[in-house]
């Protein structure tokens, strides 16, 4: 349902359609899509649950996760009488958008980026980087992929993982 949604508010021409797509996608998952251009292969990891997304632009292959926000944060100079920092964001191809990140502003997600759980960008981040904290980026190891690859883990592998995780915590409580 969610990916039927997602598509009829960012690909459909029927505005009345595009209003009841909205409204639900707002009310079932918690989640604003606007874009001015979105590309159909965007991926929104857990339904972008709590996801507020208002991009210049997506391009493709971007993977967004829950509770991310993309969007403005202009302001009005009072002695000026105008808005200054107009615009949003443009994320770039195969960037993959992690758990809470925050990218406000004119600002550009350079490709094959990786924006990390929780940081704010309000800055253009280079091709090829790891943005994390606030504004903070250094060069991703091109052999890694983070939280996203179209190969993704499997399920049993997680199971064990957290199990072994229990284990080793469980064993510290006894000494």
């Amino acid at each position: 349902m969610f990916n039927k949604l997602v598509k009829i508010n960012c690909y459909n021409r029927n505005k009345t359609l595009k209003y009841i797509a909205k409204n639900l996608l707002e009310k079932l998952y918690c989640c604003e899509i606007s874009c001015i251009e979105i590309d159909t292969t965007t991926l929104f990891a857990h339904h972008a649950r709590g996801s507020i997304i208002i991009a210049s632009k997506i391009c493709e292959n971007v993977v967004i996760f829950q509770n991310v926000t993309i969007g403005t944060n202009m302001k009005y100079n009072k002695r000026n009488n105008e808005w200054e920092n107009i615009g949003n964001p443009i994320i770039c191809r195969n960037v993959v958008i992690a758990d809470g990140a925050k990218i406000l502003g004119p600002v550009i997600i350079g490709e094959n980026s990786f924006v990390a759980t929780g940081a704010i960008i309000t800055k253009d981040i280079p091709a090829n980087s790891i943005a994390y904290g606030v504004n903070n980026f250094k060069e991703k190891d091109a052999d890694y992929d983070f939280v996203y690859n179209q190969n993704m883990i499997k399920f049993e592998k997680l199971i064990e993982a957290n199990n072994k995780l229990i284990e080793k915590f469980n064993s510290t409580l006894t000494h």
